[in-house]
């Protein structure tokens, strides 16, 4: 959550969500950049203006500045002393024509291609590597909050290398973290990699660690200088550690910032939840869903199922399923997944996908229910769910 572009991101969406509270049918596309004593915030937004719900873009920003970790001088950013500048403008009528207006007709916010991913190697039914880096950058913030390693700074990142067998995971080889630290531990990173190791690496791998793991930890040999001041950060540069760590493609279209009625965010979500179904309901191992649309066109011009061989029913079969059980345009994916809530400054950091329902807050993480798999398993008819996968959906 302290990488620089991670903060770009929590930035954009804590925008989002506060125009989320004044006005639920607010249309927001909010950039944001940071860099040493800077945060600048930019955009288009559109909403109904309420006396009772004021939209304060540098108080939000410094807040959410604040909430990561950022709050010493020494860091040469930090959310008291930082300057903000602040530029939105209103959204262009050529896009806002193509979605309002038209209640369930509501055309798609932009054109593109939207992916969706999941498979049975883990309980939260993501790929091995990406849970495990999510969960280590969760555990450094955890850990430097804490105070359990003393003198850690908010920037941190992880990669997980594992060692595969066809689709299925055989042992993990080798572990990044690199951690933002105090000068403390310029002169003594080996001890900090000691405490790394077990504080943060072996409680998260659990059963996957073993000693000929390779673990590398600050392997430039210091990491003082980090944060904005170290890199300067971006809203929308970590479009693949947001979503499947490269397991599964992407569009190409960011997330933090963007309303619902933008689709390279909702649509995304809403092909990660019938993903996941599919895999839940046992009708393939892993899947992978892309849907495509033309801007101010309500329904997707394609719908592409792939279960890479694993499959228990053919893919046509299962693209029609997906159409006769979800409702792809914009409008029906805002209602099914519940999108016009201010729900998403929790989803700007440790992954958009594999998290609880509602684990930060109630509304949160819709697009990880099961809900629909015995639906799917019903009406894809009588069959052998692949035993191996073990998932039944509650």
């Amino acid at each position: 959550m302290g990488h620089p572009d991670k903060v770009a991101d929590q930035i954009s969406d804590a925008v989002l969500d506060a125009f989320l509270t004044a006005d639920s049918h607010a249309r927001v596309a909010c950039e944001t950049l940071v860099t040493t004593g800077l945060a600048v915030v930019a955009g288009e937004v559109g909403y109904r203006p309420s006396a009772k719900h004021i939209v304060d873009v540098p108080k939000i920003a410094r807040e959410t500045i604040l909430r990561i970790g950022y709050d010493d001088p020494a860091m040469k950013f930090d959310g008291n002393g930082c300057g903000v500048l602040a530029t939105l403008h209103a959204q262009s009528a050529d896009i806002a024509r193509g979605v309002t207006g038209k209640k369930k007709r509501q055309g798609a916010g932009d054109q593109g291609m939207m992916f969706g991913f999941a498979c049975s190697e883990t309980k939260s039914l993501m790929p091995l590597p990406i849970s495990l880096a999510h969960q280590l950058v969760a555990r450094q913030a955890l850990v430097r909050r804490e105070g359990k390693i003393p003198h850690l700074r908010p920037d941190a990142k992880s990669q997980v290398t594992v060692e595969y067998t066809g689709t299925t995971p055989r042992s993990v080889t080798a572990v990044v973290l690199s951690t933002q630290h105090g000068p403390d531990w310029n002169e003594t990173q080996a001890a900090l990699r000691a405490e790394v190791i077990r504080h943060i690496i072996r409680p998260v791998l659990g059963d996957w660690w073993h000693d000929s793991i390779t673990v590398h930890c600050n392997p430039t040999g210091r990491f003082e200088i980090g944060g904005p001041h170290g890199d300067c950060g971006l809203t929308g540069r970590k479009i693949i550690v947001d979503t499947y760590g490269g397991r599964g493609r992407h569009g190409g279209g960011a997330f933090s910032g963007k309303d619902p009625s933008k689709v390279d965010r909702s649509a995304a979500y809403m092909c990660r939840y019938i993903a996941k179904n599919i895999v839940a309901a046992g009708l393939a191992e892993v899947c992978e869903l892309q849907v495509a649309y033309a801007i101010g066109v309500a329904d997707p011009i394609s719908v592409f199922v792939d279960t890479q061989g694993t499959g228990a029913v053919d893919e046509i079969k299962l693209a029609k399923l997906v159409r006769d059980h979800f409702d792809l345009t914009p409008a029906g994916i805002i209602d099914t997944l519940q999108l016009r809530k201010p729900i998403y400054s929790h989803t700007a950091y440790h992954g958009h996908f594999g998290r609880e329902p509602g684990e930060s807050g109630k509304g949160t993480f819709t697009w990880e229910k099961t809900d629909l798999a015995a639906a799917l398993r019903r009406a894809a008819g009588k069959f052998t769910a692949r035993s191996s996968s073990g998932l039944v959906s509650k």
